[in-house]
């Protein structure tokens, strides 16, 4: 793949594979902000990052009875500007700490790759039912999303999909966005259009969207079907995962999690935690709680931001009485009373990773 042409990046990120640009920022800075500045956005890419032109951008949309290609100004004109606050978050975040439980296949990320976003675009719903899609029959149905735009490291393209009935419905908020915090997308992050799947996994956001279509299947693109899956645990090689990737579902929603961002001691006896959670779907964090005894007693924390069903949660702590060093951890409930457990699963791919944040002073 040539890389000569890529567009520069952010220099707050910390670069974790240079070809592709795959970068993070730290949850320390993360946690500072409720709607992530632009250069703190994470970059996860499995091809070259370059510039497009947005005049000379099209969408081809296929439906069941008729296709369009649409222009970018006429994805901006011909339907309403929806605006969505919800965060976006790789599957592979937190992946270094399972790594130290077992080796994993993947890039070693810690826990910056998440952010949250104000995204605004065309409703996905709008564009399909102007090219005549039925949702009712076509009820299991999926929507594939692909961009041609460059060759990937395991494909021709980079594809998903996900079932229509997310695609149509009213509550689920599903985008082409093309704007980001209030400006156009920037390469980095899609321009000049991307999928927003709020509540799903980031795979599924895909960036520089040109082609989507529908078909009673989900996408045959390689990450679609052979990664971004659990694999189970005694799966520990790619020969063994050969047979297996056919036999697990997709990843769609990620699990309940919570991450400590920052300890800062306040005075002799006294620190300040600050951190982030997010919940399963569109089921919000009710609760943060941390510890400093291994879990023996738990003390709420101050959530200070939470927008929406779809955003991410920032939460805070004030701890005194405590010692000139140790452990601090966090946990997660949400509304339905789940709570994040002690105890991550392992599986190769390094994907959706959650046990207790945890943090040091």
């Amino acid at each position: 793949m040539d890389y000569s042409d890529e567009v520069s990046h952010s220099d707050l990120l910390i670069v974790r594979a240079e070809q592709p640009f795959n970068a993070e920022p730290t949850a320390a800075a993360l946690v500072e902000f409720p709607i992530t500045p632009e250069d703190l956005i994470y970059c996860r890419n499995h091809g070259p990052v370059l510039e497009y032109d947005d005049e000379t951008s099209t969408l081809q949309v296929d439906g069941v009875r008729g296709s369009r290609i649409f222009t970018m100004k006429e994805l901006r004109e011909e339907f309403p500007r929806v605006e969505v606050v919800a965060a976006l978050q790789c599957a592979g975040n937190r992946r270094k700490e399972m790594n130290k439980v077992k080796k994993v296949h993947g890039v070693l990320w810690y826990d910056g790759v998440i952010c949250n976003a104000r995204w605004a675009g065309a409703r996905l719903r709008d564009v399909l039912l102007n090219v005549g899609v039925d949702s009712d029959e076509l009820a299991d149905w999926h929507v594939w999303f692909a961009s041609h735009v460059t060759k990937c490291q395991d494909d021709d393209y980079y594809g998903g999909s996900i079932p229509l009935s997310k695609a149509m419905s009213l509550d689920d908020d599903v985008l082409l966005a093309y704007e980001m915090n209030g400006q156009p997308l920037s390469p980095d992050h899609g321009y000049p259009i991307r999928v927003v799947v709020p509540g799903y996994l980031g795979a599924r956001w895909v960036k520089w969207v040109d082609t989507i279509s529908l078909s009673p299947d989900e996408s045959p693109n390689f990450y679609q079907q052979r990664d971004y899956k659990i694999l189970p645990e005694e799966v520990d090689s790619k020969e063994k995962a050969a047979s297996m990737w056919s036999k697990v579902p997709s990843l769609t929603t990620l699990p309940l999690n919570s991450v400590v961002g920052s300890v800062s001691r306040r005075d002799e006896d006294a620190i300040l935690v600050k951190g982030y959670a997010i919940g399963r779907g569109d089921i919000q964090v009710a609760k943060v709680e941390v510890s400093i005894d291994d879990g023996a007693t738990w003390h709420d924390a101050h959530i200070t931001y939470q927008e929406g069903k779809w955003s991410w949660t920032l939460w805070q702590a004030f701890l005194d009485h405590v010692p000139p060093s140790g452990v601090v951890y966090s946990r997660a409930t949400d509304q339905h009373g789940d709570v994040q457990q002690r105890e991550g699963k392992w599986n190769m791919r390094g994907v959706a990773y959650n046990p207790w944040g945890r943090g040091e002073w």
